[in-house]
């Protein structure tokens, strides 16, 4: 039984398409579209060279334009602010007299201590303060 190259071509960029789905690297789907020129390469009638220079020039073509397109797309999203750091830039009001030794606001709604970044500034009950920190469970304030 003798197998069509075009099969044969198919057969790989199946082959190509199994690591993609296992590990979600878009190249594999690259060099599988790839596969996919040589098979209709070879369909059309054409020899082995032609077929594997389609698969290099559509594979390598897809790598070259496609992924940084693919990277600067996936760059582009905010990034997910958790935990302490979205607490970082906050505004919060003062409960109880805030200075360099600490104090009380309210952050977020919650009751935190906070001192003052600089040693020299105080800051009052019923002042808004803005959180340049967080040490431990203390918020830097200024």
């Amino acid at each position: 039984m003798d197998i069509d190259a075009w099969i044969w071509w198919l057969i790989g960029a199946v082959g190509l398409g199994i690591p993609l789905v296992l590990t979600a690297m878009p190249e594999f789907g690259m060099l599988s579209v790839g596969a996919v020129a040589g098979a209709v390469t070879a369909a059309l009638g054409f020899g082995v060279v032609p077929q594997v220079i389609a698969f290099a020039v559509v594979s390598v073509a897809l790598i070259a334009v496609v992924r940084p397109i693919a990277a600067r797309h996936r760059d582009d999203r905010p990034r997910l602010v958790t935990g302490i750091d979205a607490l970082k830039g906050r505004q919060a009001l003062v409960l109880e007299r805030v200075d360099a030794d600490g104090g009380r606001i309210k952050l977020n709604g919650e009751v935190w201590s906070a001192r003052t970044l600089d040693t020299g500034q105080s800051f009052e009950p019923g002042e808004q303060v803005d959180v340049v920190d967080i040490d431990g469970a203390t918020a830097v304030v200024m």
